[in-house]
Formats: C-alpha cells, sequence, structure tokens
C-alpha cells in the first residue's frame, strides 16, 4: 500500500484545519427533501415560523459535507481501513444558509489494536465554527489506520 500518511502520522495532539464549506438555499433544500423532510429544512415559509426563524441545513446534511472535507484533506491519502464507529454527535447550532463553516480535527487518543497487528486506532474530534467563530457541531470519530512500522518490518 503506498499511502502518504499511516497510523504514526496521527500520534500527535497537533490540530488540523481540514477545509471550509457553506450550503445554499436550494442544496439545504434538495438534500432535506430526499433524506430528511422536515419543514424546518424544506419549506422557506414553515421555517420562517419554525423555533429556528429560516431555514436550517439538516445536521446530517453538515456530517457529510465534513466527511466530503475529511476525504479531500486527508484520508483518501491516509492507510485507512475504514471506521468502527463514531462516539458523538453534537449539533449545538444551527447551520444556515450562507454560514461558511470551518471544520478543525485534533487527535484525542491511540493506540495499536490488539486483535488486528499493524493497525492502529485513532480517536479524532472534529469542530465545526461558522464564521462569527460560534461551535456549531462537535463529532467524536474513531479510524482504523495501518501503521507504517509493520509493513517496513
Amino acid at each position: 500500500m503506498n499511502k502518504r500518511y499511516y497510523y504514526e502520522d496521527f500520534l500527535g495532539d497537533g490540530l488540523q484545519d481540514v477545509g471550509s464549506f457553506s450550503f445554499t438555499e436550494d442544496e439545504v433544500i434538495a438534500f432535506a427533501s430526499q433524506f430528511d423532510p422536515q419543514s424546518f429544512h424544506t419549506d422557506r415559509d414553515a421555517a420562517a415560523h419554525s423555533i429556528y426563524g429560516g431555514l436550517i441545513a439538516s445536521g446530517w446534511h453538515t456530517c457529510s459535507r465534513t466527511m466530503r472535507l475529511m476525504c479531500d484533506a486527508y484520508l483518501l491519502e491516509t492507510a485507512s481501513s475504514g471506521s468502527p464507529g463514531i462516539e458523538n454527535i453534537s449539533w449545538i447550532k444551527p447551520v444556515r444558509p450562507g454560514d461558511v463553516i470551518q471544520v478543525r480535527r485534533t487527535t484525542l487518543e491511540h493506540r495499536l489494536s490488539r486483535s488486528h497487528p499493524g493497525r492502529g486506532l485513532v480517536l479524532s474530534e472534529f469542530t465545526l465554527t461558522n464564521e462569527k467563530g460560534e461551535k456549531v457541531m462537535t463529532m467524536r470519530a474513531w479510524s482504523m489506520i495501518q501503521s507504517r512500522e509493520t509493513l517496513s518490518a
């Protein structure tokens, strides 16, 4: 496997800028119409009279765009074996059309797998903030990543 990043590259606790994104109203409505058709995601008028006071993106849409940024920033170049799961997703503030969402990743924990030699587990926290610096979402997710050291042994 010839990749750029391996388990050893995720051992530090440094902050990684993953990238940013925003949604248009049409994107919010299109995604929600297919996957999360609640009125505050799909209907401008109904959303205006909701507790949100306007159209908001589905949390699942925000997660999907975050996943795409992760792939583009590092995951496609990582010796990844997937993920055993997500520990937590918190949708803290609504994401609105036009908001610019910044995604950052921090390594919280790492360990070599006991059952699969040559593979490490990395727990990352993803923090999403809007252009005002307000936290809109956090997510803690595990990654299974091949170790460079075992490939060269």
